[in-house]
C-alpha cells in the first residue's frame, strides 16, 4: 500500500469545546461597593434620629423663653440665636470657662493615650510577675461606681491644697482602667511578637521599640480612644461641680450657673448648651476624617 492510498479519516463532528467552570468574581482592591436604596433609606433614618437633639437644641436657642412655653412647641429657627448666645457667653463666663475645659480635656487626653498605650503593652506582650493578679484588679476598678470615689478623692485634694484648682480635676484621670484594657486588647491582635524580637535583635533599646515598633502599631486604637477621651473629659459634669467653683470653671460648671433663679430662661440656657458642643463638632470635622481612617486601618490589619 503505497502513501497516496492511505486516506485520513475526516471528522464528522465538530470538537466540543470543554467548557471551564466560572470563578466567582472577586471584587477588586480599590473598587467600592455600592449600598442599595434600603441602606440608604436605613442611614437616613438613623442620621435624622441622631440630630434631632442638636437641631432641636439650635431651635430653642433661636427662640424666646415665652414661645419655648406655648403650644405646640416652634418647629423652626427664630432670629434671637446669636442674642441669645451672647447672653448666655457673658451671663456664664464661657471664655474662661472654654479655656480651662481645653485644657484639661486636652491634658487628659494625651496623659491618658500615652499612660494607657504603655500600660496596654505591658500587659499584652511582656512577661512580668503576677501580670494577670494586675490586670484583673485594673479590671476591678471599672466596676466601682465613680460617685463611691467622691469623698475620699475630694479629701484627698484638699490635703494637697489643690482645692477649687485645674489639677484636681486633671489628676485623677491621668489614666485609666478603660484604656488600659482597651489599648491591651488592641495590642494582643495588631501587634505580632516576632517584629518586637526582631527589634530586639538589632539591638533596639526599650524605649525605641516603643517609639518605632508600638506606636505606630496602636496608632488607629491610640485615635480612638483619643476621641473617646477628649470627648468624656469635655462633658464631665460630677467630679467637677464639686471639685470647682464659678470663679475658675470648666464649661459644665459654667453652664449650671444659667439654671440658677427663680424662672430661668430655657433658650438662654440652650444656647449656652450649644456654645458648649460647637467645639466637639468642630473637632470631629476637622479631624473625623483621619479618626475614621485610623479605624478603618485598624480594621484591616485586624
Amino acid at each position: 500500500m503505497t502513501t497516496s492510498e492511505l486516506t485520513i479519516p475526516q471528522k464528522t463532528q465538530k470538537t466540543e469545546k470543554v467548557r471551564r467552570p466560572r470563578r466567582p468574581r472577586v471584587m477588586g482592591a480599590g473598587k467600592q461597593l455600592h449600598a442599595g436604596p434600603v441602606t440608604y433609606l436605613v442611614l437616613t433614618v438613623f442620621a435624622l434620629v441622631s440630630l434631632a437633639p442638636l437641631v432641636w437644641t439650635a431651635i430653642a436657642a433661636s427662640r424666646t423663653d415665652e414661645r419655648l412655653a406655648q403650644t405646640p412647641p416652634p418647629l423652626w429657627f427664630g432670629g434671637n440665636l446669636f442674642k441669645n448666645m451672647e447672653t448666655a457667653w457673658e451671663e456664664a463666663g464661657l471664655g474662661t470657662a472654654m479655656f480651662n475645659t481645653t485644657f484639661v480635656a486636652g491634658t487628659i487626653t494625651v496623659s491618658t493615650v500615652l499612660f494607657s498605650t504603655l500600660a496596654g503593652f505591658a500587659f499584652a506582650k511582656l512577661r512580668f510577675r503576677f501580670s494577670g493578679v494586675l490586670l484583673l484588679l485594673t479590671i476591678g476598678t471599672m466596676m466601682i461606681p465613680p460617685q463611691l470615689a467622691v469623698v475620699p478623692l475630694y479629701l484627698w485634694m484638699a490635703d494637697l491644697g489643690w482645692s477649687n484648682q485645674l489639677q484636681t480635676v486633671i489628676l485623677p484621670t491621668l489614666c485609666t482602667a478603660f484604656g488600659t484594657f482597651f489599648m491591651r486588647q488592641y495590642l494582643l491582635q495588631a501587634l505580632p511578637t516576632e517584629l518586637i524580637e526582631a527589634a530586639r535583635v538589632d539591638g533596639a533599646s526599650s524605649l525605641r521599640v516603643v517609639w518605632h515598633v508600638v506606636f505606630p502599631a496602636a496608632r488607629p486604637a491610640m485615635a480612638v480612644l483619643g476621641l473617646l477621651t477628649f470627648v468624656f473629659a469635655w462633658n464631665d459634669f460630677l467630679w467637677p461641680i464639686i471639685a470647682l467653683n464659678q470663679e475658675n470653671p470648666t464649661v459644665q460648671v459654667a453652664l449650671n450657673s444659667l439654671g440658677t433663679g427663680y424662672v430661668p430662661d430655657q433658650a438662654v440656657i440652650m444656647a449656652g448648651a450649644l456654645l458648649g458642643t460647637l467645639p466637639l463638632l468642630i473637632a470631629f470635622l476637622l479631624f473625623g476624617k483621619q479618626i475614621v481612617g485610623g479605624i478603618m486601618q485598624g480594621a484591616i490589619k485586624g
